[in-house]
């Protein structure tokens, strides 16, 4: 069997999440401002966004910008800021015509207004697609996220609506971002980094995570296709015990 075959056999995740790290590093590389990195990485993901709707991946959640991305530069926090506004306008009646659904995660108070107000007039436009949800982390982090379910769950058990003997990992997993989403099946970060950033840190308890040497505005479908081989590759066990691929059941 030939390598395209495997991969075409190989089972698909139906939730992808991925770290989109080595822009800066790419711009430098090219001998160009940092911000032009970042708009090199739009292009990479505007290609995933497409790749992965094609896969039948049912959500894709890319990590646009991180709780501890606010300690960059004023002028490259600016720019990203700037940059969001822009691929919101130009990208959102794209998404739409291919059916794409799109949720932000993230502490949304936290960002410019009129970039507030893009995003909920994206997550209201796309509202009814049911071909792929799209999620974009911005101004997320892990922690904050769980410390942002604790608060919920902790005002819920004030108001008699929650006892806390019923706590449990369901109950904190409908108070998170990815609340009805499901928890990722592979996690890819780009850039040769091998951590996850305080990126979904509950939801990536069994996630397999593929770490891409390529920087981010150089990943394309290629790169794509390989951290699939890798996931169907991957025996998910789940804690548990698991059974060699050369067993049979009769």
């Amino acid at each position: 069997m030939n390598d395209e075959a495997e991969k075409l056999e190989s089972p698909l995740p139906r939730h992808v999440a991925v770290i989109m790290d080595g822009n800066g590093r790419w711009a430098t590389q090219h001998g160009l401002p940092r911000v032009a990195g970042h708009r090199a990485g739009v292009k990479s993901a505007r290609l995933i966004v497409e790749a992965c709707a094609e896969a039948q991946v049912e959500t894709l959640t890319l990590f646009a910008f991180s709780s501890e991305n606010w300690q960059r530069p004023v002028d490259e926090v600016n720019a990203l800021m700037r940059l969001f506004i822009e691929v919101l306008q130009r990208e959102v009646a794209t998404l739409h015509k291919n059916d794409v659904r799109l949720r932000f995660i993230g502490a949304r108070e936290n960002l410019p207004t009129i970039l507030q107000k893009r995003i909920e007039d994206a997550e209201h436009a796309t509202a009814a697609n049911q071909r792929m949800t799209l999620v974009l982390a911005v101004a997320f982090g892990g922690r904050w996220d769980i410390v942002q379910a604790a608060r919920r769950i902790a005002a819920k058990v004030r108001a008699g609506e929650i006892d806390v003997q019923d706590i449990d990992d369901a109950v904190v997993a409908r108070h998170l971002s990815l609340a009805g989403l499901g928890d990722p099946d592979l996690l890819i970060r780009t850039g040769g980094e091998k951590r996850v950033s305080n990126f979904l840190l509950w939801d990536l308890a069994y996630s397999e995570i593929q770490f891409s040497d390529t920087l981010w505005p150089d990943f394309d479908r290629s790169d794509l296709d390989d951290a699939f081989a890798f996931f169907g590759s991957r025996q998910r066990r789940f804690g548990r015990v698991g059974i060699p691929k050369e067993a049979s059941v009769d």
